[in-house]
């Protein structure tokens, strides 16, 4: 049984890494986790002795498979709380990430499998994100950022990269949601800001760069 602390760790490089297939720099997950180098580097070699981290000093870091494994279990019960806290008890999408934070530390597998199973097995979390099964599994999806498209595409808006709770407050005070349809109407030359209209109403919203590197869309 691993610890809290080590469990955000792990947590960290997965999301850090790009699902665990990656590498990481330790200044990179130092950054993340807004801890000094030195203690993300004891850890590491703490976790590499129990064979859920690839460490060696100067080089950056993976997870084994073993590691791997262990991250996305912490994935899916952060992301299964999420998707409760939304379905099952009316929470905003933008008031669930640190509910979930403390919630995904809980140490028994048949509570979230049966949470899983209230829920009739979701394969996204209110945010867009895919959750893991219960052997670590989960659906890979290939969404890029909005600002990657051009005037005249025609996109679905289906997960952010940011559950901050001032971001997903935006996109309520717009009335953004995932599944929207949005065509690029113009895109600003100098600063990147798109004007954007929305299919369902012929509505259009003004989007900076910042919050359009935010949309993932398909």
């Amino acid at each position: 049984m691993n610890s809290l602390v080590e469990e955000n760790y792990l947590k960290a490089l997965f999301h850090l890494s790009g699902n665990g297939v990656g590498e990481v720099n330790v200044k990179d997950l130092s950054k993340h986790l807004e801890i000094k180098m030195p203690t993300v580097n004891s850890m590491m070699k703490k976790l590499c002795e129990k064979e859920l981290v690839i460490y060696e000093t100067y080089k950056p870091l993976r997870l084994t498979e073993r590691g791997i494994f262990k991250a996305s279990l912490i994935v899916r019960k952060h992301r299964l709380t999420e998707m409760f806290l939304v379905e099952k008890m009316g929470f905003g999408w933008e008031q669930v990430h640190e509910v979930a934070e403390q919630i995904e530390h809980i140490q028994s597998p048949l509570f979230f499998d049966k949470m899983d199973e209230l829920l009739n097995y979701p394969k996204m979390d209110p945010h867009g994100s895919p959750i893991p099964d219960k052997d670590g599994n989960f659906e890979a999806i290939n969404y890029k950022k909005l600002t990657d498209y051009s005037v005249g595409d025609e996109v679905k808006i289906s997960a952010v990269t940011s559950s901050s709770e001032e971001f997903l407050k935006y996109l309520n005070s717009k009335n953004i949601r995932l599944h929207d349809r949005i065509k690029i109407i113009t895109i600003e030359e100098y600063d990147g800001t798109m004007i954007v209209e929305f299919l369902k109403d012929k509505k259009r919203e003004t989007f900076s760069k910042v919050v359009s590197s935010k949309l993932l869309v398909k």
